[in-house]
């Protein structure tokens, strides 16, 4: 059995009561925090672009790359992972799950691992579905976690950077993961926008792992 976003996107997240931390003048100041996802990279152009943009602010992002992709730009993978980002798998040729295809749909996930493995040297553990489309099998078969989204501002709807950044910081709150597509400039563009707003109230980021389980 095969489940959609809807059916496996509320045990994914875990909420977590943040202490207070105090400044040099001895204020609590409340520490939230936010994951930025990416989907469908890299891109040759755009997702070089926001590692430049996220190395000058010191944050980190997780990436679900496709095996196609990661073939193709194995150098902007590379980066991915010397800087300190993590990882994903999105499944080869972005293949959505279905009850007829769920063979074909393993094996572009063990491909993708592979493929990130021997560029990176490092086992791939967490995968975006694509359209969150997934069955709980593979998890215990790949040893692989799911991970879905709670903050989906539809960015490949729309060229408007400052559109996609409002419905980002219109909707987040504290331990949210945001789904963003590293394959659209405007998308890069606002991602970066949210960066320096959410900084500016306090958020860190963070990869999606110290979402789920820290």
């Amino acid at each position: 059995m095969f489940l959609t976003v809807t059916a496996i996107a509320r045990p994914l997240y875990y909420q977590h009561a943040i202490p207070a931390i105090a400044s040099t003048a001895q204020t609590p100041v409340d520490i939230k925090r936010a994951a930025l996802t990416f989907d469908d990279g890299p891109h040759p152009v755009y997702t070089a672009q926001l590692l430049d943009e996220l190395k000058k602010r010191n944050v980190k992002a997780t990436f679900f790359v496709t095996g196609e992709h990661a073939e193709l730009h194995p150098d902007i993978i590379k980066r991915m992972h010397e800087e300190g980002h993590l990882i994903g798998n999105h499944t080869y040729s972005h293949i959505q799950l279905t009850s007829a295809n769920s063979s074909q749909f393993k094996e572009e996930l063990i491909q993708t691992n592979e493929i990130l493995h021997d560029i990176t040297g490092a086992e791939v553990q967490y995968v975006r579905p694509p359209y969150g489309s997934w069955d709980k099998k593979f998890e215990t078969d790949l040893n692989m976690f799911p991970v879905l989204w709670n903050v989906d501002p539809l960015d490949w709807c729309t060229a408007n950077a400052d559109r996609v950044a409002n419905a980002i910081l219109n909707k987040i709150s504290d331990n949210d993961i945001i789904l963003l597509h590293d394959y659209y400039d405007t998308s890069v563009e606002a991602a970066i926008l949210v960066v320096d707003a959410l900084t500016q109230q306090g958020y860190e980021f963070v990869t999606v792992d110290k979402i789920l389980f820290d």
